[in-house]
């Protein structure tokens, strides 16, 4: 007669059925947990909150509801705390099926800004450095940007020169107001807005 006791079996339970390891891997992925359902309606309702800070060309861009545009207006009239709640779990409740992913972009460019616009920004810091530190480089500038003011500019450069030699051996040069002028025009210059 065999007395051994037969060795527990590893698995779990699960919605009312118990699972073991090998079928964990075969098993198909059930419905949502309630757990899992209240964590992305707490998330929607978050963005439902960061979409009232969005900026108006931002938020144009978007194609929401009509429903959620006017909850999202009336939310930013309401100043009792209870009301304002309220009318978040109710943007919450609108926002349910929509996706979240074109929202979430929104919100990261006005955080962050666009990655064009910062392009743009290193571009016209680059312009300026260049025309500070080269002469030749004016001429290039006015090669691919002809409609420049090219008088305006070489006072700036010759003036942002001006304020960069440092009036003491050894101290850091001075950026002054032609430098930030000259920054202006030169992102102004290659804006896009500018083109069209």
């Amino acid at each position: 007669m065999n007395n051994k006791t037969p060795k527990p079996i590893k698995g779990y339970w699960s919605n009312g059925r118990f699972v073991k390891p090998e079928e964990i891997a075969l098993e198909e992925v059930g419905p949502p947990s309630k757990t899992q359902l209240k964590a992305e309606a707490d998330e929607k309702q978050a963005l439902g909150e960061a979409l009232l800070t969005l900026r108006a060309d931002l938020m144009a861009r978007l194609d929401l509801p009509d429903k959620l545009r006017d909850a999202i207006a009336d939310a930013k009239k309401i100043t009792n705390f209870e009301g304002k709640r309220r009318q978040m779990q109710f943007i919450g409740k609108l926002m349910r099926p929509l996706d979240p992913e074109p929202i979430r972009a929104a919100i990261d460019e006005q955080l962050n800004g666009s990655a064009d616009l910062t392009l743009m920004l290193h571009l016209a810091e680059q312009w300026r450095d260049k025309l500070i530190a080269d002469d030749e480089a004016l001429g290039h500038w006015l090669t691919e940007h002809p409609d420049t003011d090219s008088q305006q500019l070489r006072a700036l450069i010759r003036q942002a020169r001006k304020d960069a030699k440092p009036e003491k051996a050894g101290e850091a040069p001075r950026h002054g107001k032609s430098y930030r002028e000259m920054f202006q025009l030169i992102k102004q210059a290659l804006s896009p807005e500018q083109d069209a």
